[in-house]
């Protein structure tokens, strides 16, 4: 009988949340601006067209939520959704001055209004655009697993023409170690292979100068010249983001290949990069190796990518001479 019961409770909640999507994807998204409307009348008329930054965060989350967890939600409309109000709040939910919060309610088109003392606005932000990043997830890895596009569809289909086929070696290396890590506390032997294979050292071989040594800052998955007219230059960051994936792949298959890799991209790196005279590193390079710009910060270089990756390598050696004992 409890069979029956349940079997029938099912039904109906399974048809109670088809209905309340069906409802909040028809009348809510501002196809205009991006992001949700949320003050909806009885039959779904907009009766004020403010957007209450909480709320964007939380539609973006439960669009995720269902297009990973129920398959019959797994819809390109729904994160086509999603990815326009994660927009919206990267472009419009942070307010300065007078400190970096994000807004309460912006107007409709992303005009900053109140902003409230409490963190509810932070916090669905911050589950908004994590469930969004878990719902798009690895759809940049494509060409069966064989290279890592900077621009796809959102269903992940490689998108035409130069800019669907641009590839950053630097990201894809980044995203490599973010994925170890995740690997690793997820015990998941096969997604480190994979990771180690497509984000690791796919990025390094393909994006290696053999001619000058370092990494391109951008590629054509087809061979193709870039569009990009500083597509041949070596960057920090790139650099940066390969020591850190190659030590870390190395801290999970203790591979001598692997270890030999991280060397040559640390001594390009520490014979080009760092500033001898004045501390810290140069940012850019020609592909020669030769510096173009004498500034250490700017729009885009900070106090990150150096000492995070400066700090990772310095935990991770330690752990390996500490493995090693006081003989080595």
């Amino acid at each position: 009988m409890e069979t029956v019961r349940f079997g029938e409770v099912l039904d109906r909640v399974k048809k109670a949340l088809d209905s309340t999507m069906a409802f909040w994807i028809q009348h809510s998204h501002d196809e205009d601006h991006g992001g949700f409307f949320t003050c909806l009348g009885c039959d779904g008329t907009l009766y004020d067209d403010l957007k209450y930054i909480w709320l964007q965060g939380r539609q973006v989350w439960m669009y995720c939520r269902l297009y990973c967890e129920l398959p019959r939600f797994h819809k390109p409309e729904i994160i086509d959704a999603a990815l326009k109000g994660g927009d919206f709040i990267l472009k419009h939910a942070q307010v300065f001055p007078p400190e970096p919060k994000c807004a309460f309610v912006t107007t409709r088109d992303g005009r900053p209004g109140s902003v409230q003392r409490t963190l509810f606005s932070e916090a669905f932000v911050v589950m908004g655009l994590s469930e969004l990043g878990r719902a798009t997830g690895l759809l940049h890895y494509t060409r069966d697993g064989k290279a890592v596009l900077e621009h796809v569809s959102p269903e992940g289909a490689e998108l035409s023409g130069s800019f669907g086929r641009l590839q950053n070696p630097g990201h894809a290396m980044e995203a490599g170690w973010f994925l170890l890590l995740r690997a690793a506390q997820r015990g998941d032997s096969a997604m480190i292979h994979k990771t180690m294979s497509s984000f690791v050292l796919g990025p390094l071989e393909s994006g290696w100068d053999e001619k000058y040594g370092g990494l391109f800052y951008f590629l054509d998955v087809d061979g193709h010249s870039p569009t990009q007219l500083e597509w041949c230059m070596k960057l920090w960051w790139p650099h940066c983001e390969a020591l850190v994936a190659l030590l870390t792949a190395y801290m999970h298959e203790r591979k001598p290949e692997l270890l030999d890799r991280f060397f040559m991209v640390f001594d390009y790196t520490m014979s080009h990069f760092p500033d001898k005279k004045h501390g810290e590193w140069f940012g850019y390079l020609d592909r020669q190796g030769q510096q173009t710009h004498d500034f250490k910060g700017g729009p885009f270089k900070g106090c990150f990518h150096v000492p995070r990756a400066l700090y990772l390598c310095e935990t991770m050696l330690e752990q390996l001479l500490e493995e090693l004992g006081p003989s080595a």
